[in-house]
């Protein structure tokens, strides 16, 4: 069923409003005229819908061609199955691999939400470790890569994914030492039982005793515990002694959160660790930060590196002009517009008759069908491509909307939009439904159309797109 952007926002707005209104009601009739008349002006409380597009990432080579190639170790064919081998990486998940890989590169992941950057930092840290294994001197124990997170939650979900990763790797170990890790084993187990209703991974440490014992190999934690651990004696086992001289890396995730004082006192803390750990140029350590909303495009790039060499302590560089030394990683996304030769546009009521048809589940699909192409042809769209959209749809729906709005002037001119930048919804009514009385509803219906349309099973569609309110 589709979402109708405007009533939900409405819906929303009207919620948060009598939430306001009751929670914090004022005694004075006056004082509390005057708040719900603030409340009630336009854009005070809620902005949006925002409508958004979400193009997918330009492709790059698989990972089973990493490993044909040799910048991949073998190990990898033994703990992912033949699916995630083959399929292509994105773009930009290839570049950060071979830049932290072959280049030895310290890099800043400057990705989308949904980019992939967990894999941007977990494979070249898997193949220095499978390298590791290879030489047999893995077996020893140690920390070799920390991965530092902001919050708790953010180092839970990445264990998930760890765990995925490393179930088929036994001689790979990793655990997380936060405050939530309890210190006994048999505490940890039931906890850890309770929680994820699953026995742990044999090579998951997840009591503060295991890995006061053998350190892990991938240790997960935040900067306020890794503090504690640089302080405590009882920790100094992840730092000195024969568990200590095996580290290569250190990963931040979320690092645009690192600003201010608390960056300056995550900076001097790294320091502090990088000078415990004896990292020097005969035994560097590479680092990693990744975030979605750092910089805002290619021109903050100088200051990216800038802010990364700050707060690491380490060298990164952004030169223009030679591309192995730009150590900041974009995504790249897959332009949105497949066709700029339009026929026209229908009338804006088209969209929503359209729409309705399809959401209506009383009628088979090959009726709808017919009645799409009854209903596009009295809507100005012409004949010949309606028809020849109908014979090579294959009686799919999705492939004749796709074929049809393909062609749309207006959804053209949307595409076109989006693709610069994130619009309110509002602004794109005006500018392409112009002062029709349904505008906001026609263009929303001519949005959800365009979600469903596409060429194949399982592709693209014409405009991948999300609303936001804020």
């Amino acid at each position: 069923m589709s979402v109708n952007p405007i009533l939900t926002t409405k819906a929303i707005e009207d919620s948060y409003k009598s939430y306001l209104l009751t929670t914090l009601k004022f005694a004075d009739n006056t004082l509390q005229t005057q708040f719900k008349a603030k409340l009630d002006q336009k854009g005070k409380l809620v902005k949006g819908p925002i409508l958004e597009a979400t193009p997918s990432f330009v492709k790059g080579c698989s990972i089973l061609d990493l490993i044909d190639e040799g910048v991949l170790s073998n190990y990898f064919r033994t703990i992912l199955t033949d699916e995630i081998l083959k399929r292509p990486l994105h773009a930009h998940q290839e570049k950060a691999i071979r830049k932290v890989v072959q280049d030895k590169r310290n890099i800043i992941v400057a990705t989308g939400t949904g980019s992939g950057k967990t894999e941007t930092f977990i494979i070249p840290i898997l193949n220095a470790l499978f390298r590791e294994h290879e030489q047999g001197t893995l077996e020893k124990g140690g920390v070799r890569a920390l991965l530092l997170y902001p919050m708790n939650a953010l180092a839970n979900d990445q264990l998930n994914r760890l765990r995925d990763y490393l179930k088929n790797a036994p001689f790979i170990t990793f655990g997380r030492y936060t405050g939530e890790t309890k210190q006994k084993h048999n505490e940890a187990f039931e906890n850890y039982q309770k929680m994820f209703k699953q026995d742990p991974l044999v090579n998951e440490l997840i009591s503060r005793e295991d890995m006061w014992k053998k350190p892990p190999h991938i240790l997960l934690t935040n900067y306020a515990m890794l503090e504690y651990l640089l302080l405590r004696p009882r920790d100094s086992i992840f730092f000195d002694g024969e568990f200590s001289g095996y580290w290569k890396f250190i990963v931040m995730d979320e690092v645009h959160t690192y600003s201010g004082a608390k960056g300056i006192e995550t900076a001097m803390l790294l320091r502090r660790l990088k000078n415990r750990i004896g990292i020097n140029d005969k035994n560097p350590i590479q680092c990693i930060g990744t975030s979605a909303t750092l910089g805002r495009g290619r021109e903050d790039f100088p200051k990216v590196v800038n802010f990364a060499q700050e707060l690491f302590g380490e060298e990164f560089q952004w030169i223009e002009e030679d591309s192995k030394k730009q150590d900041v990683i974009e995504g790249e996304r897959i332009p949105l517009v497949v066709n700029s030769k339009p026929w026209g546009k229908p009338s804006p009521e088209m969209y929503l008759v359209w729409q309705q048809l399809i959401n209506n589940n009383m009628l088979s699909n090959e009726k709808k069908l017919l009645k799409l192409k009854e209903t596009g042809i009295e809507a100005g769209i012409p004949a010949e491509l309606i028809n020849e959209a109908f014979c090579d749809s294959g009686r799919n729906i999705k492939r004749f909307l796709y074929k049809v709005l393909s062609m749309d002037e207006r959804l053209l001119q949307l595409q076109e939009a989006l693709q610069r930048t994130p619009c309110f919804l509002k602004a794109l009514v005006e500018e392409l439904m112009g002062d029709d009385k349904n505008g906001g509803e026609s263009l929303a219906a001519l949005v959800d159309l365009a979600v469903q349309a596409q060429p194949f099973e399982n592709t693209e569609p014409l405009l991948p797109a999300r609303y936001h309110v804020f």
